[in-house]
């Protein structure tokens, strides 16, 4: 299609919507002088009418929100699907209920292990934090080495922080079904790869490709 034929299209679709507008503007026109010369009954009469017209259009709005609800899918049970749901690359054997299951179980202990260490670094933090508020007596030096424990230790902290919401994140993936799809171009991530890495949310491609970013 040429420039000129869009423009005219364009242009026809702007005085069509024109026309409607002009249409309804005729129609209120009119329905308000009809109003107005009506006595107290006829306004009535339109003020009932328009509360049923409300009261039916709320019950269709609220129809699409209750039939949503009732389809909503319910977790699968133990928090995975079946095996088959996840892809794997070409190649590769399909992914069995047991090797499902098991990396489920080591995602878990993961979450417990990583929850654990994290509660325990933040004490420790805690009391870096309670000693150099009453290190009013130590030398520069000592000062330093405080300061390069604390901020080492909550380095550490925060990748483990990172670590957990992977983890976290791979098993919320598992209940989903989207489990094993890269997130980024939704090619299969590989199984080999996830038995060794379960957290990957990237196929070797893409993350190389972020990688050189």
């Amino acid at each position: 299609m040429t420039t000129e034929q869009t423009l005219r299209n364009e242009g026809a679709v702007t005085m069509a919507e024109s026309g409607k507008a002009a249409g309804g503007r005729t129609k209120s026109a009119a329905t308000a002088r009809s109003t107005a010369s009506g006595g107290p009954a006829t306004r009535a009469t339109g003020s009932r009418s328009a509360s049923r017209a409300n009261t039916a259009g709320a019950k269709a709005k609220a129809a699409p929100a209750a039939t949503a609800t009732a389809t909503a899918l319910a977790p699968p049970p133990g928090g995975v699907h079946p095996a088959s749901t996840y892809p794997v690359r070409p190649g590769e054997d399909a992914w069995t209920e047991e090797e499902v299951h098991e990396l489920r179980d080591g995602l878990l202990d993961e979450v417990a292990r990583l929850t654990n260490e994290i509660r325990y670094a933040e004490h420790e933090i805690a009391d870096m934090l309670r000693d150099s508020g009453d290190g009013a007596g130590d030398d520069q030096a000592d000062t330093g080495t405080k300061n390069f424990e604390r901020e080492h230790e909550m380095a550490l902290t925060n990748q483990t922080r990172n670590m957990l919401s992977q983890s976290e994140r791979a098993l919320r993936r598992l209940a989903d079904g989207t489990y094993g799809a890269c997130e980024s171009c939704g090619s299969p991530i590989g199984k080999a790869r996830l038995q060794v890495f379960p957290r990957a949310t990237l196929c070797v491609t893409c993350k190389q490709r972020e990688e050189r970013r």
